[in-house]
């Protein structure tokens, strides 16, 4: 049977990879993934074939990942864990046009998971994942669920914080989370995880509003036991006092 690998790659670089994401891109005859993606993958794999699509060709992308896997072995790559934010969901729903073809879904480490080891340990007690993208999300539900996971007293960990067409995404995510969140509420960020340029900082989230970010950084918003030690972010789950 025809099979077609969605994968998840990590941050981007080769040691933040897992071994079965480099054994599927290994068996693949084409890589298929976004254009940014694919130049990542190349400095690693460069005796494979590649094809590319542009951002917001996502559908585009998975119909040519599922005609070339009827012919070959075929890696679809997705940053971070597929199906986070990633591929693996719409494949899944467009295979049904695909029966011979066998799709192997396989996790990467998402950026909540890599760029809180950056920071620290933010993500020690419960915590929400939220993109403040609203091109497939609508604000009106995007600014409930930061309001919800706010009032709960979640770690918010928030992506595509900010593009050129969403500058003020980000100080709007705070100004609902400030309605329930301390000014104090300790947070961090980090851009560019595993990849050149990597830099990470710790602030409030006051400090944080008016910070500028791109879509390559990954946002935490502690809950309000979250700490700063030792230039680390901590969120405690109260191990110390059992």
């Amino acid at each position: 049977m025809s099979r077609l690998y969605i994968v998840g790659f990590g941050a981007g670089n080769y040691e933040g990879m897992t071994i079965a994401a480099e054994r599927a891109i290994s068996e693949s005859s084409l890589i298929v993934g976004y254009t940014v993606y694919a130049e990542l993958m190349k400095k690693y794999f460069p005796e494979k074939r590649y094809e590319v699509t542009a951002m917001t060709k996502e559908r585009d992308r998975v119909i040519l990942a599922l005609e070339r896997a009827q012919n070959e072995t075929v890696s679809l790559i997705c940053s971070g864990d597929s199906g986070i934010y990633g591929m693996a969901g719409l494949a899944l729903e467009l295979a049904e046009n695909y029966p011979e073809v066998d799709i192997e879904i396989v996790p990467g480490v998402t950026a909540a998971v890599s760029g809180a080891a950056v920071l620290g340990a933010p993500l020690t007690h419960d915590f929400a994942v939220i993109s403040l993208s609203d091109l497939l999300t609508p604000w009106e539900k995007i600014e409930k669920r930061l309001m919800l996971a706010a009032e709960a007293d979640f770690t918010v960990v928030l992506y595509n914080p900010s593009s050129k067409n969403r500058a003020d995404y980000l100080a709007r995510a705070c100004d609902i989370m400030l309605r329930h969140k301390s000014p104090v509420t300790v947070c961090g960020y980090v851009k560019n995880i595993g990849r050149d340029g990597e830099e990470s900082h710790i602030l409030t989230l006051s400090e944080l509003r008016d910070t500028p970010v791109d879509m390559f950084t990954t946002v935490f918003v502690g809950n309000s036991e979250t700490k700063a030690i030792g230039g680390r972010m901590v969120t405690p789950r109260g191990y110390r006092n059992v």
